[in-house]
């Protein structure tokens, strides 16, 4: 193949532009199980109606799997939030309307999220006591199938030159409790260091979603555990210490 560019190297994989196709190359280490679960997760988010871009193919590059969506040319919210600092306000609010826009569409196809969040519980290395408790929780929380992202921030939408919205990388993508979705993306702002947005955050989805603040926040001990299970040492660190915080003001 003839990449124009490399446009993000990440674990284990590396994301190549070849013209108007996007080509994610994944290490050889990576489970092929893995590879093909996100390109039917993907396949399976374009026929919500969603803008997101297509699946062209699967195959197979220099011996490591690869999947080929079409390139969607135009900027990460991350990019605009930065370079227009003036916006961010404006720029947060088309996040989490589209977070919400997204929240409205089934999709049972997908992995259940309380499935996933049980397993990655299980495979953590607390003390049989607090998974017991994780679990527990887990299973009392109301049963949902909304379309939940999984990493959602704004790194993963790009918006186009005429101002279209796409989401990315559906990796994570599962069916389940959108407040599960929001307090996964209230820890990656806080992960990040930016307490400031990650609140600001939190109060625009429960404002336009009309959820109790409370509500999410039940969601974070449990999300923070089923995360810390494949993040690194600091991210792992920071995890784990919202597992203990059981009641919020």
């Amino acid at each position: 193949m003839s990449e124009d560019r490399i446009i993000a190297v990440r674990k284990n994989k590396t994301i190549y532009r070849d013209g108007d196709r996007v080509l994610k190359v994944f290490d050889k280490s990576y489970s092929k199980a893995d590879v093909l679960n996100e390109a039917l997760n993907q396949a399976r988010i374009e026929e919500t109606g969603l803008n997101i871009p297509k699946i062209l193919g699967v195959t197979m590059t220099d011996g490591k799997w690869t999947i080929i969506t079409e390139y969607i040319k135009g900027k990460t919210l991350a990019q605009l939030m930065q370079e227009n600092p003036d916006k961010k306000e404006e720029y947060l609010n088309l996040f989490v309307d589209l977070q919400l826009l997204m929240h409205s569409k089934t999709c049972p196809g997908l992995n259940k999220l309380k499935d996933k969040m049980n397993s990655k519980i299980s495979q953590t290395d607390l003390s049989a006591t607090v998974r017991y408790d994780l679990h527990t929780r887990l299973e009392s929380m109301p049963k949902h199938n909304k379309v939940c992202h999984g990493d959602y921030n704004p790194s993963n939408i790009i918006i186009t030159d005429d101002g279209t919205p796409y989401i990315l990388d559906w990796a994570h993508a599962t069916q389940g409790n959108a407040s599960a979705d929001a307090a996964r993306t209230f820890l990656l702002f806080s992960l990040d260091g930016d307490t400031d947005t990650a609140k600001r955050y939190l109060d625009l989805f429960c404002e336009k979603s009309d959820t109790a603040k409370q509500y999410v926040q039940k969601w974070m001990p449990i999300v923070a555990a089923s995360q810390s299970v494949k993040g690194n040492e600091r991210e792992r660190e920071f995890l784990l210490s919202w597992i203990d915080v059981v009641d919020y003001v």
